[in-house]
C-alpha cells in the first residue's frame, strides 16, 4: 500500500473494506492486535536479561529499566499533545518512524558500553511510549470499539510475557545479553510492516457511527482545559487508581523473574507466555462483552464495575496466596486479571463511553495519556524507592506490598469516580447541547 497516497486522504481509505462489515471488524482487531503486538519486540524482551554488568547500586539491570521508564513517561507526557492533536493521516507514517528511532536505541545498548548504553534504552521508551495512541486512533469512535480496544490490549498482555520468552529462548541459544533485544526486535520487522499497512487501510468510522458515538477530532489545548475543567474531580479519580494498577502492573511486567523466583517458583521461559494467556483470556472477554452494550451511561457505569470487580480481586489473591491456598502459577493469573480488568477497562469502556455520553469533540489520545503519564510518573517514583529508599526491598516484597496498597486504594478511587458520575446526570448530558458535533474527521 502507497503510505504517502493515502496519508494525503484519510476519508479515501478502506472503502472496499467499508463495504464489507463483517470483514472490516476481523480486519481491525487483527491488525491492531499484530501491530501493538509486534511493538512489544522492540521493547520487552530486555528484561528476559540478568544484565549482571559492572558495579552499579541495586543492579545495572534497574538502570536500564529506569532509563527505559523515564523516556517512557516522558513521551506519555508529549503524548497528552502531540496525540491528541495528530491528524489521521499521519498516523502510520509517524508509527513507523516511531519503531525505527526505538530499533536505534536497541542498537545503541548493543554497541555503547555501560553506562553508555542506558541512552539507548531511553530513546528506545521515548519512541515507543507513543505508539499506543497512534493504534488506538484507527480504532476508536466505532460501534466495536470495545471489542477492538480489548483485542488490542489482549496483545500486550500476551506480547508481554511472549517477547519476554522469545528474549530467554534467545539468550538459551547463545545470543549475548546486550545483542539479544536489538535480534529480537529485528524478527517482528516484517510483521509489523504488514500490520501497519493494514491499519492505515482502515476506512474511517461511518456516518451512523459518528452519530452515535460523536465524532473524534484533535484536540487543542482550550478544549482539554475545558474537558478536565467540566470532569476534573472525576477524572482525577479514574486517573488515582489507574496510576495504582499502572504501578503493579509494570513491577509485575518488568521483573517477573525475580518476582516469580522470590515466591519460589523460578519461571521457564514458556510460563510468562502461559500464565499470561489466560489473564489475557479473562480480560478480553471481561470488556469485549461492554460491546453489546448500546446505551452509552449504562456502559460507562458498567465498566466502572468492572474496574471496581478487577481491583477487588487484588486483595483477594493476596490474601489467598498468605495463607497458602494459591500456588504461584494461579496466584500470578489471579493477580494479572486483577490488575488488567480495571486496566483494560479504562482503555476499552471507560473513557471510550465517557466521550460518547456526554457529545463533547475529543479523542480517546487526550484521555489515555492524561492516565498513562501520571501511571508511569508513578512508576519511576516506585523504582526510585525500590533501590534508593530506606531500606531497599526485593522485587517480589514489594510486589506484595504494593498490591496490597494499590487494590485498597484502587478500591476507593473507583467507587468515588462512580458517585461522582452518578450523582451528575443532568450536568453530563447539557453536552450534547453545549457542544456541537465537529466538522472534519481526525
Amino acid at each position: 500500500m502507497n503510505l504517502a497516497a493515502a496519508n494525503s486522504d484519510p476519508a479515501s481509505h478502506g472503502a472496499w473494506l467499508a463495504r464489507r462489515p463483517a470483514l472490516l471488524g476481523a480486519w481491525c482487531a487483527v491488525a491492531a492486535f499484530g501491530a501493538y503486538g509486534c511493538m512489544y519486540a522492540f521493547r520487552k524482551p530486555f528484561t528476559a536479561g540478568g544484565y549482571g554488568t559492572g558495579n552499579f547500586p541495586a543492579g545495572f539491570k534497574t538502570w536500564l529499566v529506569l532509563a527505559q521508564v523515564l523516556g517512557y513517561t516522558l513521551a506519555k507526557f508529549a503524548g497528552i499533545r502531540v496525540i491528541a492533536e495528530l491528524p489521521a493521516g499521519r498516523r502510520a507514517a509517524t508509527l513507523l518512524s516511531l519503531i525505527g528511532a526505538a530499533m536505534a536505541g536497541l542498537l545503541i545498548l548493543a554497541l555503547a558500553p555501560a553506562p553508555w548504553c542506558l541512552a539507548g534504552l531511553f530513546l528506545n521508551g521515548l519512541a515507543l511510549g507513543l505508539v499506543y495512541g497512534l493504534v488506538v486512533g484507527f480504532l476508536e469512535g466505532r460501534r466495536m470499539t470495545e471489542a477492538l480496544v480489548a483485542g488490542l490490549c489482549a496483545s500486550f498482555i500476551l506480547a508481554d510475557g511472549f517477547t519476554k520468552s522469545v528474549g530467554a529462548w534467545l539468550l538459551q541459544a547463545g545470543v549475548s545479553e546486550p545483542w539479544m533485544p536489538l535480534v529480537a526486535g529485528a524478527l517482528f520487522v516484517a510483521p509489523l510492516l504488514v500490520f501497519v499497512a493494514m491499519l492505515q487501510a482502515i476506512p474511517m468510522p461511518t456516518a451512523a457511527e459518528v452519530a452515535d458515538r460523536t465524532e473524534r477530532v484533535p484536540l487543542g489545548a482550550a478544549e482539554r482545559r475545558r474537558w478536565f475543567r467540566r470532569h476534573g474531580y472525576g477524572l482525577v479519580a479514574i486517573v488515582a487508581a489507574y496510576v495504582l494498577v499502572t504501578i503493579l502492573r509494570s513491577l509485575r511486567a518488568d521483573f517477573a523473574p525475580e518476582i516469580w523466583a522470590g515466591l519460589g517458583a523460578p519461571a521457564a521461559p514458556g510460563v510468562f507466555t502461559s500464565s499470561e494467556l489466560f489473564v489475557a483470556l479473562g480480560v478480553l472477554a471481561g470488556n469485549a462483552c461492554l460491546v453489546w452494550v448500546r446505551d452509552h451511561r449504562r456502559a460507562f457505569f458498567l465498566g466502572l464495575l468492572l474496574a471496581i470487580g478487577g481491583v477487588a480481586l487484588l486483595p483477594l489473591a493476596l490474601f489467598s496466596q498468605q495463607r497458602g491456598w494459591l500456588g504461584t502459577f494461579p496466584f500470578m493469573v489471579w493477580v494479572g486479571l486483577g490488575l488488567y480488568l480495571p486496566y483494560v477497562a479504562v482503555h476499552t469502556t471507560i473513557f471510550e463511553r465517557l466521550i460518547a455520553m456526554t457529545r463533547e469533540r475529543g479523542n480517546l489520545g487526550y484521555l489515555m495519556y492524561l492516565a498513562d503519564a501520571f501511571g508511569y510518573l508513578g512508576y519511576l517514583a516506585v523504582l526510585v524507592f525500590k533501590n534508593w529508599g530506606t531500606g531497599r526491598v526485593n522485587a517480589a516484597g514489594l510486589f506484595l506490598t504494593a498490591g496490597w496498597a494499590a487494590g485498597l486504594a484502587s478500591l476507593v478511587a473507583l467507587t468515588a469516580a462512580f458517585i461522582f458520575f452518578a450523582r451528575r446526570p443532568a450536568a453530563l448530558r447539557v453536552a450534547e447541547a453545549t457542544f456541537a458535533p465537529a466538522t472534519s474527521p481526525t
